[in-house]
């Protein structure tokens, strides 16, 4: 593998989950982030949300994703991380963008199972207003999510399905 893969979609849709299966399926190293930049900063995406607000984390997601650009193996994205600045154009320059889609109600089922404390975008959203939400940011994030280089339907994608995607399009 001579460059990234890069995981993208919405919160909740298996990016970490599904990278650390095809990273390990390839034999290649996984990173998550999200989790690099926890790292970094100290403390957690909600805290530093709170404290220093949306656009200052999006400015540190952005070093962050710069600071990626000799690293090969499976990377896993923040689900906004393709939406500002030119990061999606960047993303695409440096290795392969993955879109995991899933469909409005599909993203309500798994993040109505999740721990929505960790997810400071949606605090006090549940029931119809955390479906409307989704539904809104998708299609906000779709202009970036659909220019990825592949764009798979993650339900009904197997994992050997993905590892033979990968594998088709020269990536290891």
């Amino acid at each position: 593998m001579e460059k990234p893969v890069f995981l993208i979609g919405f919160m909740g849709s298996g990016k970490t989950t599904w990278g650390k299966k095809l990273a390990n399926a390839l034999s290649v190293p996984f990173i998550d982030l999200d989790h690099e930049l926890v790292n970094k900063i100290g403390m957690s995406i909600p805290e530093y949300f709170q404290l220093h607000g949306e656009a200052k984390f999006r400015e540190l997601e952005k070093e962050m994703l710069l600071e990626q650009e000799n690293r090969v193996g499976i990377l896993s994205t923040g689900g906004g991380t393709p939406c500002y600045f030119d990061n999606m154009d960047w993303l695409l320059s440096h290795g392969t963008v993955l879109y995991l889609k899933h469909s409005p109600k599909s993203l309500f089922n798994r993040l109505s199972n999740s721990d929505i404390q960790k997810r400071p975008a949606l605090q006090g959203l549940q029931g119809e207003a955390l479906l409307a939400f989704i539904e809104s940011k998708l299609n906000e994030r779709a202009i970036y999510y659909d220019r990825a280089h592949i764009v798979i339907d993650q339900i009904n994608t197997s994992l050997e399905d993905l590892v033979a995607l990968v594998k088709q399009q020269d990536l290891v």
